[in-house]
């Protein structure tokens, strides 16, 4: 499971998050092509190892940084098999564990505030965020389940619409049978 140039390549997705509007939304990443987790004679099965995670969040198309009278707030992550597909803001709800530290199935995670977001009254800090999990060069989450899902919860309601993008660094990588049975475990919604 080494971190190799020649091994390592990029997927990314991205999400909006409407403005003015509460709750929940999700963009799902289909990894059926890079995993197979099924060993055939002697083929290991393969998985996929997400070795680092990069978030950004900008204003409407992606092309500018948030406005500095942004208010809005929000909690987002990368989480295997959940398969909850492409879903609006306030379309979806998630559990209250699901961007938890205590969930097996999140990859990664961040919180986002906007600069307004702060006490009233408070000086206007830059927009910050704040990284709570994620995998590393030296213990990357495999995956073993056909799709990760960019998923956010807000927190306060953004002022302008957003978007939250994802861009993960992994690798195929092969999977003996033990190791492939308590990923497929560990990997269940």
């Amino acid at each position: 499971m080494a971190y190799d140039l020649k091994d390592v390549f990029y997927l990314d997705t991205s999400a909006t998050i409407a403005a003015s509007t509460a709750g929940a939304g999700s963009a799902q990443l289909d990894l059926s092509a890079y995993i197979d987790p099924i060993a055939r004679g002697r083929q290991k099965g393969t998985g996929l190892a997400i070795y680092k995670v990069h978030f950004i969040t900008s204003q409407s198309a992606n092309t500018e940084p948030i406005d500095d009278a942004e208010e809005g707030t929000f909690r987002a992550g990368l989480v295997a098999g959940l398969g909850v597909g492409d879903q609006a803001t306030s379309a979806v709800s998630f559990t209250s564990t699901l961007l938890n530290a205590t969930n097996n199935l999140l990859i990664a995670s961040y919180d986002f505030y906007g600069p307004k977001s702060g006490v009233a009254g408070a000086n206007t800090t830059m927009t910050m965020y704040n990284n709570l999990m994620a995998p590393s060069k030296e213990v990357p989450y495999v995956v073993v389940r056909d799709n990760v899902c960019l998923i956010y919860d807000t927190g306060a309601n953004f002022t302008t619409e957003a978007v939250v993008s994802v861009r993960i660094e992994c690798a195929q990588i092969g999977l003996d049978q033990a190791t492939l049975n308590q990923l497929l475990r560990t990997q269940t919604v």
